[in-house]
């Protein structure tokens, strides 16, 4: 879990008496002028700064990790996926504030700090052997700073009137194979010491770069760029150290999830409740790949009691009442069925949920849930209970089938291949 992960992270003054403290910086102010908010967006399911967090930590080579923010959303994301925060000042939170005035900041505010690594939010495409080699670069090889590029083969020209070639000859135009490139900063981190950085820069002194395949190399600036880096990140982003499981059984709350909590009246007196068709088309979709689903109902309203019944019918689920404690019954359920609960999907959206939303292996809450189920859950739906959240849970565990079945294709073609 993040907060199993967390743990692996030292405070702030446990360095060993003689070593040098080393902290990833990840600057993410809540002002956007391209994306709103884009640093906490989901990007395949996972909140845009989820990526770059888990890199770091499971790099295991930070005394400290922290997000730099202004935003109380975004401290709240960066805090569940194990991150401290330094809430920078309004100083450095305006457009003109450039990343150096706001690590400045943050190594004034932690003096113990002897190295900095700034990781760019977004970068979702790194991985932990990138941060250590890199590190190690500083912390062994004794550069002053290192810094991420990748090699580009693209041919520039000088702006203007008067065009002319700037690294080639257009009389012999190399061909790609023939041609080593040039290297380009990618913007996937900086690395430098603090005293580099009182001097006002990230690069300096004894300086060398550090070369990513160009595949790792993503940047989101536009929204057009994020279906491209939602496949990008599929085929070549870093999923932690276990693949994501396989999930046997979805289990739904009926109230509060299915449906919006409204009943509304007819003018006879008649009460009805609402389901959204991209719901149960959600559930079928996942019915077709094989994940049993159950519906969970408590309620003892009469006209629930009726939708529930017709779900059941119309989907082929089956319908299950549960009592509380919900943990009690849910696992004499997966005694029955042989499973664990990193098998188990839920969906749920109350207090009475917190246990099973935190115990199994994909968890979700749909929009404008309370803060204790929003932190138990392992996904926040950007849709509303009733207007397709249960879809959007359902599309998010056919996405990570989906990027189980890539990491097992890619993993077995590297071993065939070498």
């Amino acid at each position: 879990t993040v907060l199993t992960l967390c743990e692996r992270l030292n405070p702030i003054n446990s360095c060993p008496s003689g070593s040098r403290h080393v902290a990833a910086v990840i600057l993410a102010r809540g002002g956007s002028n391209g994306i709103p908010l884009k640093n906490i967006k989901l990007l395949a399911g996972v909140p845009l700064i989820g990526w770059v967090i888990r890199a770091a930590i499971d790099s295991d080579v930070f005394d400290s990790l922290w997000v730099s923010t202004d935003h109380d959303e975004i401290e709240r994301v960066a805090k569940k996926w194990g991150a401290q925060v330094h809430r920078r000042s309004a100083e450095v939170s305006k457009d003109t504030t450039s990343s150096l005035e706001t690590i400045q900041e943050f190594c004034r505010m932690n003096p113990e700090v002897d190295i900095i690594c700034n990781i760019q939010a977004t970068s979702p495409c790194l991985h932990p052997h990138h941060l250590i080699q890199a590190v190690e670069m500083v912390t062994k090889q004794g550069y002053d700073s290192v810094f991420s590029v990748d090699r580009r083969h693209h041919f520039r020209w000088q702006e203007g009137t008067d065009t002319k070639a700037l690294n080639l000859n257009p009389a012999k135009r190399p061909h790609h194979q023939d041609w080593a490139g040039e290297l380009c900063e990618n913007g996937s981190f900086y690395i430098a010491t603090k005293k580099l950085i009182d001097e006002g820069v990230l690069q300096g002194g004894k300086m060398a770069y550090f070369e990513m395949p160009a595949k790792y190399s993503i940047d989101i600036d536009i929204d057009i760029d994020w279906p491209v880096a939602e496949q990008r990140v599929l085929r070549f982003g870093y999923f932690g150290k276990d693949k994501p499981e396989l999930v046997r059984l979805l289990l739904c709350n009926v109230l509060g999830c299915l449906t919006d909590r409204q009943i509304s009246l007819s003018a006879s007196g008649d009460e009805r409740v609402s389901v959204n068709s991209r719901d149960l088309d959600g559930i079928t979709m996942l019915q077709r790949e094989g994940t049993e689903v159950i519906l969970l109902t408590s309620s003892e309203n009469p006209t629930l009691g009726r939708l529930t019944d017709k779900l059941s019918q119309k989907t082929g689920c089956v319908l299950m009442s549960l009592n509380e404690p919900k943990q009690v019954e849910v696992e004499k359920l997966m005694k029955e069925k042989k499973l664990e609960w990193k098998e188990v999907a839920y969906i749920g959206n109350d207090v009475t949920d917190v246990d099973c939303l935190n115990l199994a292996g994909l968890s979700a809450v749909p929009l404008d849930n309370s803060v204790v189920t929003l932190n138990a859950a392992k996904y926040q739906c950007q849709s509303a209970a009733g207007h397709g959240a249960v879809r959007e849970f359902c599309e998010h565990i056919l996405l990570l089938k989906k990027m189980r079945t890539l990491q097992t294709y890619f993993e077995h073609s590297f071993v065939t291949f070498f």
